[in-house]
């Protein structure tokens, strides 16, 4: 395994430290000694793989250590100041980057998702290289994925198309994107893709013969036009034929691109002239050029594409690129890291990765998991259309994209302030649909005006969305003040009162004590959104009047400890919250639902009830389940605001071969960590496995995967879950 890696080192990658990464081969050996894969193959097979992927990619030494020492700190009992003190404090981290994305298990629910991507693009703002190793860690576990049970084939299979795939795609790693596609296909949808296989299979000859005639023709004539040229046939992989066939409703027989002819050259005018050479010799297709050469695509790729009429009338792809250039298509990133050669290239780089950022302001402001999620997929695998600024700046957006992207592309705003838009001199309507190629010109209010609300279902971009979304943000807060103090006033004058005498500045302190607010725009607000219930506000301001009136008590601070002293038991002896934000509001009446017992760092979701404030569940409670089946126009969007130490009752089941001192082994673990035992219960299950359960008490969801990781280690372990309601 050793001698396999060192040949590909040896092949793709310059100023390796190898005497340092065989010692990181022989540390992972020793940590992962008594561990086996589910193929039943001794676990250092797996670091080595991942090492072997990482020079294929021509990575620095660094990287390819890491690689190998990734699942280290993970699964065995060695640390990141060991790895720290062996190798490097560059390489620890790397180590502990990857560790941290180590458990993204995969859930149904696009909460769960979302978070392990937010997670993701953190560490790709650090250092890039940690999203490396992970592709080149799925990649390997995918091609392996045959040991898996089904369940679990789909499972990852799923996330690899909706993550990771996308992921290799921005990052330009077209060999790795492909790969994992193709794979993910595999075991999605079997029938589609051996199906496939078999259809291409049959035809393969043919097919060939054909190729080796185009490759002959064009070599004669590059050659005559003395132009040295590298060609070969690529086939189409076959998750990208199964995507033309859902897509386009077509037969496998119906497609006849199903290869395409790649020509390599020395310049970037020899790929100008080649070009010229293959139209000369065959018939190009209308509309079907693109020159991704003058304009690259935002993942670095850069190459001439023509679909051309070949022999017997059957038309075939032409891709024409430079070598260095094919280097970047095939390896993105990767082809041009800053560590390698010893040249310093970290300007270009970070320039490359400025989409990471983007990526990371937008996604700071969306909430919703299921837009979160969609944008993620629009912003990394989408096709792209490149327009033009009046003054010839190249300006790209997602495919179908509008005037009202552009504009906020250009500045946010010229986007809050569109009026209009003109395409190559002609006036558009605003949902028009941006061709590549096209000149547009933004006509801006000169009175501002701010967006329209509409605007949101017709941007493309995520950057657009996230600046209407925060521009309708700031405007409704005092919208939702004016329909709260609206509202107030109404309930009050129906009781006979005026809403100024009830609201008096030392009277109101009460009500806003009891609520957790800060001030009376807090009250109005959040009766505005519905999430106090505004008779009971009436009721008790009214009551704190009366009780002035009756006893003449101009001393408000005595009223104030009266209502304290009634309030309900419930809310007086309630647990503070951390901060939990509703609607973008602090300081709303909150309570923790008993049937699933939300923590710090859960994805949550919030219940509007009568009186009692927004009730707070986990976005995978059952009950939640039922209540956005019954009562959607209650649930709320809720977010976690900072959390201030308080402790939280969680509930984990614990499944393992039974043996004698499971139990206690089960509480030492528990007592050692940062979380305390509130309460447990075990009990023996059929077929020799016992099944505990514990009640722990914790700060926050970290304390919570610390103490399961831990848990998982034990002898005989199977399963360790949080139980849900």
């Amino acid at each position: 395994m050793l001698e396999k890696l060192m040949k590909k080192i040896e092949k793709n990658c310059t100023n390796i430290n190898k005497e340092m990464v065989k010692k990181a081969y022989q540390f992972a050996d020793k940590a992962h000694k008594k561990q086996k894969r589910e193929s039943g193959d001794p676990y250092i097979m797996h670091p080595v793989e991942v090492a072997c992927i990482l020079a294929d990619m021509g990575m620095d030494t660094s990287t390819i250590v890491a690689g190998l020492l990734h699942d280290v700190v993970e699964d065995t009992d060695f640390t990141h100041d060991d790895i720290t003190r062996e190798f490097s404090a560059e390489v620890a981290n790397l180590v502990e980057g990857v560790t941290k994305l180590g458990r993204l298990e995969y859930k149904t629910r696009k909460e769960q998702q979302a978070d392990n991507v937010r997670k993701m693009l953190l560490a790709m703002a650090k250092d890039i290289r940690v999203i490396l190793i992970k592709l080149a860690d799925r990649l390997h576990n995918m091609r392996t994925l045959k040991y898996m049970p089904v369940e679990k084939q789909k499972e990852k299979s799923k996330e690899t198309l909706d993550i990771y795939a996308p992921l290799a795609h921005r990052l330009g790693i077209s060999k790795v994107k492909w790969e994992l596609e193709d794979l993910s296909l595999r075991y999605l949808n079997p029938n589609e893709y051996y199906f496939i296989v078999r259809k291409i299979a049959e035809k393969r000859g043919e097919r060939e013969k054909h190729i080796e005639q185009i490759i002959h023709e064009l070599k004669e004539n590059l050659e005559d036009a003395e132009i040295d040229s590298d060609i070969a046939g690529r086939p189409k992989h076959f998750y990208s034929i199964y995507r033309k066939m859902v897509n386009k409703n077509k037969t496998i027989d119906q497609i006849f691109d199903l290869t395409a002819v790649r020509v390599l050259v020395d310049t970037v005018k020899d790929c100008y002239a080649a070009l010229g050479i293959a139209h000369t010799m065959y018939k190009p297709i209308p509309g079907r050029f693109k020159d991704y050469i003058a304009m690259p695509k935002p993942n670095m790729y850069q190459s001439l594409h023509s679909t051309v009429i070949g022999p017997q009338g059957k038309p075939f792809e032409i891709q024409i690129r430079t070598f260095e250039m094919h280097k970047t298509a095939e390896y993105g990133i990767a082809a041009h890291w800053k560590y390698k050669e010893g040249v310093s290239t970290e300007d270009t780089i970070d320039k490359k990765l400025t989409w990471i950022r983007e990526m990371l302001d937008w996604q700071t402001q969306t909430s919703d998991a299921d837009e979160f999620m969609e944008g993620f997929k629009i912003d990394l695998f989408s096709d792209e259309v490149f327009v033009f600024t009046p003054q010839g700046n190249v300006i790209n957006l997602p495919y179908e994209a509008t005037p009202i992207d552009f504009a906020y592309k250009i500045h946010t705003d010229i986007g809050n302030n569109c009026a209009g838009a003109k395409v190559n001199g002609k006036m558009v309507p605003l949902d028009y649909k941006l061709k590549t190629g096209e000149i547009v010109e933004i006509s801006v209010s000169s009175v501002p005006k701010g967006p329209s609300i509409d605007w949101l279902n017709v941007v493309k971009s995520n950057q657009a969305k996230s600046k209407i979304k925060s521009w309708f943000k700031k405007a409704r807060k005092e919208e939702n003040i004016l329909k709260g103090k609206e509202l107030l006033e109404k309930e009050t004058k129906k009781h006979g009162y005026n809403l100024g005498d009830i609201t008096k500045e030392d009277g109101i302190t009460a009500i806003l004590k009891k609520y957790n607010m800060n001030s009376i725009e807090d009250l109005y607000a959040a009766i505005g959104i519905g999430v106090v219930n505004l008779p009971t506000i009436v009721s008790k301001l009214t009551d704190i009047h009366e009780a002035m009136v009756k006893k003449n008590i101009t001393d408000w601070r005595v009223i104030q400890d009266q209502f304290n002293k009634n309030s309900n038991r419930q809310v007086r002896n309630k647990k503070k919250s951390p901060g939990i934000i509703v609607k973008g509001e602090t300081n709303v009446l909150v309570r923790f639902a008993q049937c699933c017992n939300p923590v710090p760092g859960d994805s949550i979701l919030g219940y509007i009830t009568k009186g009692r404030g927004v009730s707070i569940h986990r976005y995978d409670c059952k009950n939640l389940e039922h209540l956005l089946k019954n009562k959607e126009n209650k649930l709320i969007e809720v977010s976690w605001g900072r959390p201030k130490g308080e402790e939280y009752i969680t509930e984990i089941q614990i499944k393992s071969e039974d043996r004698p001192g499971l139990l206690a082994d089960s509480m030492e673990v528990v007592s050692n960590s940062k979380t305390s035992l509130y309460a447990v219960d075990a009990k023996p299950s059929k077929n020799g496995i016992a099944i505990i359960t514990m009640k722990l008490k914790i700060t926050d969801i970290n304390d919570l995967k610390d103490v399961i990781k831990k848990l998982r280690k034990m002898s005989g372990t199977i399963e360790v879950y949080r139980t849900n309601s």
